[in-house]
């Protein structure tokens, strides 16, 4: 049973749903994070085996797609090395780099996503994170009481995840 449980938000245009599920064993680095409180989190808090909810922004309608498993906890991020890369950091160096990825990994797909307007709409989801107005984090907590509910919405059951 996971530990923890997180939603992660991604732009479709950048790395989307359908991308996870395409890749060679439905993994792939979480690469990318330039904000601090968002790496911390990723560093110091996910653990192998967390469950996350893989959450579409800057789409419309934003929304929960599916759910993914955090299979390698935090380890430098390649990105931050290389010039030819968009998130290239010319402070990272290697004795001390400055951000970090995580192995995200395919878990299950909404057969119909969970828009924010349905997550705000329900009275059971008040307090989650990301219904609350200019909650921008990358990277968010979610209690279990939201995560047993977002999957009872998305019809999947939470204890056999």
């Amino acid at each position: 049973m996971a530990k923890n449980y997180w939603l992660m938000k991604s732009e479709p245009d950048v790395f989307g749903w359908d991308d996870l599920i395409k890749r060679p064993k439905k993994t792939e680095p979480w690469d990318g994070v330039r904000n601090y409180q968002a790496r911390n989190i990723m560093r110091d808090k996910m653990e192998k085996g967390d469950l996350v909810f893989f959450y579409h922004s800057n789409f419309k309608p934003p929304h929960i797609a599916g759910i993914a498993k955090i299979v390698r906890e935090s380890y430098p991020d390649p990105t931050q090395f290389d010039p030819e890369s968009h998130y290239f950091d010319p402070k990272a160096t290697a004795e001390k780099p400055r951000w970090v990825v995580v192995d995200v990994e395919f878990v299950a797909h909404f057969e119909e996503t969970l828009t924010l307007e349905e997550l705000k709409a329900d009275p059971q989801l008040e307090g989650m994170l990301v219904t609350r107005k200019g909650q921008r984090l990358s990277i968010q907590p979610v209690e279990a009481q939201h995560w047993r509910r977002c999957c009872r919405l998305a019809r999947l059951d939470p204890k056999g995840l």
